[in-house]
């Protein structure tokens, strides 16, 4: 009989344990303000997430920077200084055989949620939730 495999649905463990090692070691560099631009250092900038390719060779980055709403001139910044931030990330994963090479990406979930909470605040929805709760009481 034939096995059959199913590909993994996400990310393996390894490649979630890993980009939170690349997002704490990115956030503190990021923190002691190492990065000799003028964009980036008044900047508060959050990484949010990283995800690892199944191979662990590439780390994308997801940024958001507090307090601006047009986060690309910052994205393009960090992505110019990648070189250097992989370079300080080696202390923090020097277990790794490769160094993950690093992609900075808007991280656009906080508009999302934004969104999504509009929505579910909107009168139709306020009015078909209520509507419910005013059907289970009388039951």
């Amino acid at each position: 009989m034939a096995k059959h495999t199913k590909a993994p649905k996400g990310p393996s463990q390894r490649q979630l344990s890993v980009g939170e090692k690349v997002r704490h070691a990115l956030t503190e560099t990021l923190q002691r303000r190492e990065i000799l631009d003028p964009l980036l250092e008044n900047a508060v900038i959050s990484v949010t997430e990283v995800r690892m390719s199944p191979d662990l060779k590439l780390a994308t980055a997801y940024v958001t920077v507090f307090g601006q709403e047009n986060v690309d001139p910052y994205v393009q910044a960090l992505n110019g200084h990648a070189r250097f931030l992989r370079g300080r990330l080696t202390p923090a994963l020097r277990q790794m055989k490769y160094m993950p090479e690093v992609r900075f990406r808007q991280d656009d979930s906080f508009d999302n949620y934004a969104r999504i909470d509009a929505l579910l605040r909107s009168p139709e929805v306020l009015r078909d939730t209520q509507g419910t709760a005013d059907d289970e009481d009388d039951n």
